[in-house]
């Protein structure tokens, strides 16, 4: 335990019997939890990005995936794309007050990741060299 954390939660992290409202919740939670949306919006917590700047500030992102990522989060109110009437089109992207209330939480779990890095990075190697032959080493990341 922390030490901004004492206290015991024993509350459910998510309701009972209302499974709309769980199914909502993992939807919403997928989002913000899957590969690319946590760098782009913590890219576009700097400020307002053009698509190319995104895409360099982004390693390994491919055009699709960026553009997938983008309407995906405008589509959950996260992000505000703008396209300005010039030739070639300009389009920016910057977040929304939703958006931008996420990056206070993506900044919690950041200094919990630090917090218990070593904790984590120690059990890992651990846990590795019991089971050298099992194929959990690689998130993908």
């Amino acid at each position: 335990m922390s030490v901004r954390h004492t206290a015991v939660t024993t509350a459910p992290v998510l309701p009972a019997g209302d499974e709309e409202l769980v199914c909502d919740i993992r939807e919403v939670v997928q989002r913000i939890g899957d590969r690319w949306s946590v760098l782009v919006i913590v890219e576009l917590a700097q400020g307002v990005r053009r698509f190319r700047q995104l895409q360099r500030a982004v390693p390994g992102i491919s055009q699709r995936m960026l553009t997938l990522t983008l309407r995906r989060l405008e589509r959950d109110a996260l992000v505000d794309r703008t396209v300005y009437p010039t030739v070639p089109a300009q389009v920016e992207y910057e977040l929304t007050d939703t958006g931008h209330s996420l990056t206070f939480v993506l900044k919690m779990l950041a200094d919990w990741g630090a917090e218990h890095r070593d904790t984590v990075m120690e059990s890992r190697a651990r846990w590795d060299a019991k089971r050298p032959d099992a194929d959990v080493h690689h998130d993908g990341g």
